[in-house]
């Protein structure tokens, strides 16, 4: 300790002192996700401009239009960046759903029955509330 000042260790790094938000480096869509975001959003576009531009078909095979469109649309854009960053959301969020311990029916149908008991005793208080702010309106105003 020289000067009242903690001696540093020549070895160790610097250390980081910018928050953490800050510390990830930027990264820029390359030009062809960014042709392939542009084509993905064209194709759910088209997906719906041709449901309105093509009115003399039946509406089943409009919505299938609409449907092409946005299923074209998601295929390519998953095959971005940001579509493998999404799958591997996914993939991460699917694994974590295998560890959740579902409650059984009879479980989920008593908290059903706590949470519709609840609902109405609230319903309640509120409408008493309301009976006793509408007395005390009237009887400030004299009507």
């Amino acid at each position: 300790m020289l000067d009242g000042k903690p001696a540093q260790d020549a070895q160790a790094p610097a250390r980081d002192t910018r928050p953490v938000n800050m510390r990830v480096e930027p990264r820029t869509a390359s030009a062809a996700d960014i042709a392939k975001y542009a084509l993905a959003i064209a194709l759910v576009v088209g997906g719906v401009v041709g449901f309105y531009y093509f009115a003399q078909w039946a509406t089943g095979l409009r919505a299938l239009l609409v449907l092409a469109g946005l299923v074209a649309g998601v295929a390519v854009f998953m095959v971005t960046a940001k579509g493998a960053q999404t799958r591997e959301f996914l993939s991460e969020s699917m694994f974590e759903l295998r560890k959740v311990v579902w409650p059984t029916r009879q479980e989920a149908m008593r908290t059903t029955w706590v949470v519709m008991i609840a609902v109405v005793i609230v319903a309640l208080i509120l409408a008493a509330f309301d009976v006793v702010i509408r007395a005390a309106v009237r009887a400030l105003l004299g009507s």
